[in-house]
C-alpha cells in the first residue's frame, strides 16, 4: 500500500541526547492533542505505510530538532501489551547524539512545549518512556567507552576540560584529570588546533579537534578506543 497512512500500531520513539553546562541532557516534548495530551513524552510518531523503520526514526528526528544525517542508533522494541492505553501499539526505539547548539527547538500544532531537560532531572514521562529512557543511557553509557562516539556531543573545538565533563557526565563517575588526559592524548586521536579559548574569567586552554580520519585509519590496523 501506497501514500502516507499510518500504520496504527508501530510507532518510533527517539532519546535524543546532548550536552551542556557539563549535563547530558535529554530532549521532552509535551503534546498539545491526543491521549498523551499535556504529558511530557521523548519524541516520537507513527510509521507510515511507504517508509521503513530507520526512515521513519530520521523524519521523526527532523521534525523535532531541524536536523539530519546525525548519530542514529536503533536500540530495541518495546512491546508490553498494556504499555499503551485502548489499542496495541509496538514501539522501535532509537537514540541520537546532537550538539545543543545545532537546536533551536520549537512547538508546533501538535506539540506546544518542546524543551531539553538534565537526564537526572526531568518530569514524570507518560507510558514506558521511562525505562526506555534509562535504556538507552544504559546503550549510551556501554557503547561510548568502546567507541568515540562522544565527541558527537562537543563543538568541533572543544578543551580537554570538556572533553572529561562529557565522559563524566554520560558515566556518572569522576576521572583523575592527569590520568584522564594522558590516555586521550596517548591514543593520538586529537589534534591540537593551536588556538585556545576566547572570553573566559579563566586561564584559556588550548582547544582540540577529534581526527576521524585517524581514527579509521588506526581502527583498521586493529585499535581498539577503550576509556
Amino acid at each position: 500500500m501506497t501514500g502516507t497512512k499510518a500504520i496504527s500500531n508501530i510507532s518510533i520513539d527517539c532519546i535524543i541526547f546532548s550536552f551542556h553546562n557539563d549535563e547530558l541532557h535529554t530532549l521532552l516534548l509535551k503534546w498539545a492533542a491526543g491521549k498523551s495530551r499535556g504529558e511530557w513524552a521523548l519524541p516520537g510518531g507513527y510509521v507510515n505505510y511507504d517508509e521503513n523503520i530507520d526512515a521513519a526514526a530520521s523524519r521523526v528526528l527532523k521534525i523535532h530538532t531541524g536536523l539530519d544525517h546525525v548519530y542514529l542508533e536503533q536500540l530495541k522494541a518495546f512491546g508490553d501489551v498494556n504499555r499503551y492505553p485502548k489499542k496495541r501499539v509496538i514501539t522501535i526505539t532509537y537514540f541520537s547524539l546532537v550538539k545543543y547548539s545545532d537546536i533551536k527547538v520549537e512547538a508546533s500544532e501538535s506539540v506546544y512545549e518542546v524543551q531539553w531537560f538534565p537526564v537526572k532531572n526531568h518530569p514524570e514521562l507518560i507510558f514506558d518512556h521511562q525505562e526506555i529512557l534509562q535504556f538507552g543511557l544504559n546503550r549510551l553509557k556501554q557503547i561510548v567507552r568502546h567507541e568515540p562516539i562522544g565527541f558527537k556531543l562537543l563543538p568541533l573545538e572543544f578543551t580537554l576540560l570538556q572533553l572529561q565533563s562529557l565522559y563524566e557526565a554520560i558515566l556518572e563517575t569522576k576521572f583523575d584529570k592527569p590520568n584522564f588526559r594522558r590516555k586521550l592524548l596517548k591514543m593520538k586521536l586529537l589534534n591540537d588546533t593551536g588556538k585556545k579559548q576566547e572570553n573566559v574569567s579563566h586561564r584559556a586552554a588550548n582547544l582540540y579537534k577529534f581526527d576521524l580520519n585517524i581514527y579509521e585509519k588506526l581502527k583498521d590496523k586493529g585499535f581498539t578506543f577503550d576509556l
